[in-house]
């Protein structure tokens, strides 16, 4: 086997033609490590497990290149053609602990990134004739590779003119349009370049985790960080977030209260240059770096000192620097908490509105016994309670684009509704069903609640979603959710190893299906609401049945549960009374003629390459925006520019004020819950401990 992998490698070694340098990255003896002790875990313990065969190999083949160049912009059929030894021989190359294979995809795509780019480019010294009929596809998923480079060439002349199109529609000159399109071009072949060794082991080992099941993932060391902040909500640092602007890490905005904020040195718009550990060591220059790099360098140890060699906003690259140090210190990432808000319902009533990014849980100040430790029930209960002192009349839980979390939470937090029993059942690899119940009695709120959902709401928000459903509890109002119905786990290799340095990354993998109290599963199906908004997202676009390998819709046994509520006994005058408002309603109304646009331009396929066409399309879309938003439609035109291309200022107004909008939707279901207060009064909630006993799940 290995002598014909050997041969493989060669063979695309030798069809690289005007690229015989060295390869740019190579694999590191800890990556064939972690990729074999990944695979050891996936092909024995998975809820789906799946030999790692050749014909796994061939799936890995097909996603790691779907992963690299998903439009099929830059490798051609003969490239592909080129690589077919290799399809079913990355098995090998896991198992053999020789990742040379997908390395050497990779060195390939590296290069086809570079000769695109340097075609583009040269593209821009041409004019382009834009009453030529022609055309640019919307989605090249699907499509056929490009069969040679002459094909190829002329697709990028294609996606170019586009470009080139946008912002001459904008209004943009021709030397305005090179310059903005040159810099892009340049910045993206900038981005590529400053690729890792381990973002192309991580990229590959996702092609493999996922080609066994959808929310299987490798998190490398970078990946399984951010996750463990993403659940405890809360880092060591200095409370700025950063982002890469040309070659500039530029500070978008503070973090109140944070160390660079009291320091009252550091600005929006302030470019880090250099960063330094205020040990005494050299201050280390990174203009060209990778955010990632930075913050890894910025973040560290509580009360320790970290230097920011600083280039003010608005100066040039000559200005003088201004050298500033700060003191790490804890940083609560508190915008993505839950938070809480009161807004007007129907008759008179006032309506809480709890909104919860995330079911998040500081898994290890758990464990560790902490008072105060972090987690999405505990400060939910607190809202609820401080809501219900505010005397409002019904509660909304927000769980719009909550894509989920800890699994304990969602029980936890389930219970602060119900009083006790089943939350969820869980299905294991052997068939065996386990029911995680909430075993303490009392709940903080039994008034009107109404849960919102969306096709961004996934797995715990789907759990708790579909338990109050079942009870009775809660309406159910807004989109069909996900449809995520598995349980994954998280692997650390390094204590697989024994590595007393993390080094290996981690395995999340799916160890169990996870199904509603009445028996069904929110798999592939999601959560059907009760009062069902307008939306314009398809569940085979945006959902668990988008992807071609998702774990079938099952059904089991129901769990013995006693409904809480009476519902569906006022269900119908609700949505007799919602319908009624949302007729005349004119944010409604645009809603649905947003969804019929959007179904319009998927319908479309490719976008129209002749000028006259695209103006008149333009015209009548800002046409549409003008006679709905008036003064403020300026602001929505299309100007051509893509993220970062703005000024700094201009992406914070337009972020705020897409923050600031109105959500009408929110507001309607204020209304749909204030009605259900007046047609299924109930009496005032006795408090109970946020905390709740239940059985230990993740």
């Amino acid at each position: 086997m290995k002598k014909r992998l050997l041969g493989a490698l060669l063979a695309i070694a030798l069809g690289t033609t005007a690229h015989a340098d060295a390869p740019r990255l190579a694999p590191t003896v800890e990556q064939a490590q972690a990729a074999y002790l990944g695979s050891m875990f996936l092909s024995r313990y998975h809820y789906a497990v799946r030999p790692l065969d050749d014909a796994l190999s061939s799936e890995i083949f097909d996603r790691y290149l779907k992963s690299l160049d998903p439009e099929r912009l830059y490798f051609t059929q003969a490239d592909i053609d080129g690589f077919a030894d290799l399809r079913t021989r990355l098995d090998d190359a896991i198992l053999q602990s020789d990742l040379q294979a997908p390395f050497a995809l990779f060195q390939r795509f590296d290069e086809r990134v570079a000769e695109r780019f340097a075609d583009a480019r040269k593209l821009l010294q041409q004019d382009f004739d834009f009453s030529v009929a022609e055309s640019y596809p919307l989605d090249r998923s699907k499509a056929p590779w490009p069969k040679d480079d002459d094909e190829a060439r002329d697709l990028w002349r294609k996606r170019v003119k586009n470009d080139w199109l946008r912002l001459k529609l904008a209004g943009k000159d021709s030397q305005a349009i090179r310059d903005t399109l040159s810099k892009r071009y340049d910045n993206a072949l900038a981005r590529s370049r400053r690729t890792r060794s381990d973002d192309v082991f991580q990229t590959f080992m996702n092609a493999y985790a996922g080609s066994i099941e959808p929310h299987t993932s490798y998190l490398g060391r970078g990946a399984a960080d951010s996750f463990d902040i993403s659940m405890r909500l809360s880092l060591v640092g200095i409370g700025a977030v950063l982002q890469e602007r040309d070659e500039y890490i530029t500070i978008r905005e503070l973090s109140p209260g944070g160390p660079a904020a009291r320091s009252g040195k550091l600005a929006a718009g302030d470019r880090i240059v250099g960063v330094g550990q205020g040990d005494g060591s050299p201050v280390v220059d990174v203009v060209g770096a990778r955010v990632d790099e930075v913050v890894k360098m910025i973040r560290g140890t509580k009360d320790t000192r970290v230097v920011l060699d600083i280039l003010p906003a608005g100066s040039g690259p000559d200005a003088q620097h201004k050298n500033v140090t700060l003191v790490r210190d804890k940083i609560k990432l508190e915008e993505q908490a839950a938070r809480k808000s009161v807004i007007p319902g129907s008759a008179g009533k006032r309506i809480g509105v709890i909104t919860l990014p995330a079911f998040y849980e500081d898994f290890e100040g758990r464990r560790r016994g902490d008072k105060d430790f972090r987690s999405a029930s505990r400060d939910v209960a607190r809202l609820a309670e401080e809501l219900k002192k505010e005397g409002v009349s019904g509660l909304i839980l927000d769980l719009r684009n909550n894509g989920g979390g800890s699994l304990r939470e969602a029980v936890e937090l389930t219970g602060l509704f119900i009083d006790t029993g089943p939350v969820v059942q869980q299905r294991g690899a052997d068939g065996k069903i386990a029911v995680e119940s909430d075993l303490k009695a009392g709940v903080v709120w039994n008034g009107p609640l109404a849960v919102m959902i969306n096709r961004g709401s996934a797995s715990a928000s789907e759990i708790l979603a579909a338990a109050l459903q079942d009870y009775g509890r809660a309406l159910i109002i807004g989109e069909p959710s996900f449809g995520k119905g598995t349980v994954q786990t998280l692997v650390d290799l390094d204590r697989v190893a024994n590595n007393e340095k993390p080094v290996l990354g981690e395995i999340k993998m799916t160890i169990a299906q996870f199904f509603r109290v009445n028996g069904g599963t929110t798999q592939l199906k999601g959560v059907t609401p009760d009062i069902r908004f307008p939306s314009a997202f398809e569940a085979d676009e945006f959902g668990e049945t988008g992807f071609d390998n998702a774990l079938p819709w099952r059904e089991i046994t129901p769990a013995s549960y006693q409904p809480a509520g009476t519902l569906q006994d006022i269900l119908p005058e609700l949505q007799r009374r919602h319908e009624a408002r949302s007729k005349d309603d004119k944010s409604f109304r645009e809603l649905q003629e947003d969804v019929a646009e959007v179904i319009r331009i998927k319908e479309m396929r490719s976008l129209s390459l002749v000028e006259a066409e695209r103006k008149q399309e333009k015209e009548a879309r800002e046409a549409r925006l003008k006679a709905r938003n008036g003064k403020d439609a300026e602001a929505l035109r299309d100007d051509g520019l893509q993220s970062g291309e703005r000024s700094l200022k201009a992406e914070l107004a337009s972020e705020k004020a897409f923050k600031d909008r109105k959500d009408f939707l929110l507001e309607e279901t204020a209304r749909i819950v204030a009605d259900a207060a007046v047609l299924a009064p109930t009496p005032a909630a006795t408090p109970t401990p946020a905390s709740q006993s239940v059985a230990k799940a993740r």
